[in-house]
């Protein structure tokens, strides 16, 4: 898997000059203005109620001494508590909204890659690519919340919470990776065979999504340039890997799109 994860990684490179040569900038408008709207909302929510969560949080500390300082520590921690909740959400949000604007960009990563091939695709429409968007996201949304609220109790913990920090992160970085490949698997796969491929390819999956998160503490820039660029890059990973698997028929032989055992 560790191999996957560099590859992941390594796919990052040159996605600037494939971006500027396929012209798809222009396909990207919506996505950085959602990304920007949500990005910009959530950093407002911290500033203005990080005093508020801290007040209640404060309230455990029942003794007279040391309360001012554990009020100050409260406040920090309820704004670190709204920015985590703030940083998982803001990804499927933007993902999910973005499905139908970034799947033509996949499509044409994918031409560009491949050329002309005999393959059928899955035809899907701009509602049915903004529903499924919608239902893989909220799937993740649970999942990666079931995984995430027990390590971020743990992470307060000396010595353990260092390996629960590191779980947070490679957890998160999983579920954006499959949200950014899922944009090319909807012309390929059905729901289900979607999850089963990228749990086959979960390192590929978290090598995309931990770029994707340390960019986005790129001040600004961050929340314009990291879904275009991580998009194209799983784009690229993913159409490599399903031309290796066979999953994309390169001539006439066959025109079906093989299963995933389960």
């Amino acid at each position: 898997m560790f191999k996957n994860i560099i590859s992941g990684i390594k796919a990052y490179f040159g996605t600037f000059k494939l971006i500027s040569k396929l012209g798809l900038w222009r396909y990207f408008a919506i996505p950085i203005l959602i990304s920007v709207v949500t990005g910009v909302s959530f950093v407002a929510l911290t500033y203005f109620f990080a005093n508020s969560l801290g007040a209640l949080i404060a309230k455990a500390w029942v003794w007279e001494w040391g309360s001012e300082t554990f009020a100050t520590i409260s406040t920090y921690i309820g704004g670190l508590m709204i920015l985590v909740v703030g940083l998982i959400l803001y990804k499927h949000i933007v993902m999910a909204l973005s499905a139908p604007f970034m799947s033509p960009v996949s499509e044409k990563v994918e031409s560009h890659l491949l050329g002309e091939t005999n393959h059928v695709h899955r035809q899907t429409s701009f509602s049915q690519q903004l529903s499924r968007g919608i239902r893989i996201n909220i799937r993740n949304l649970i999942r990666e919340l079931l995984f995430m609220i027990p390590l971020v109790v743990l992470s307060f913990i000396p010595v353990i919470g260092i390996l629960a920090t590191i779980l947070i992160f490679l957890i998160q970085a999983y579920y954006i990776g499959f949200g950014n490949m899922d944009y090319t698997m909807e012309r390929h796969f059905n729901y289900k065979e979607s999850v089963q491929f990228v749990k086959k390819n979960r390192g590929t999956a978290i090598g995309n999504g931990i770029v994707f998160v340390l960019m986005l503490f790129i001040p600004i820039l961050g929340f314009i340039i990291t879904l275009p660029i991580s998009v194209v890059a799983a784009s690229t990973e993913t159409v490599k890997i399903l031309k290796e698997k066979g999953f994309i028929k390169l001539n006439s032989a066959s025109k079906e799109v093989p299963k995933i055992e389960a």
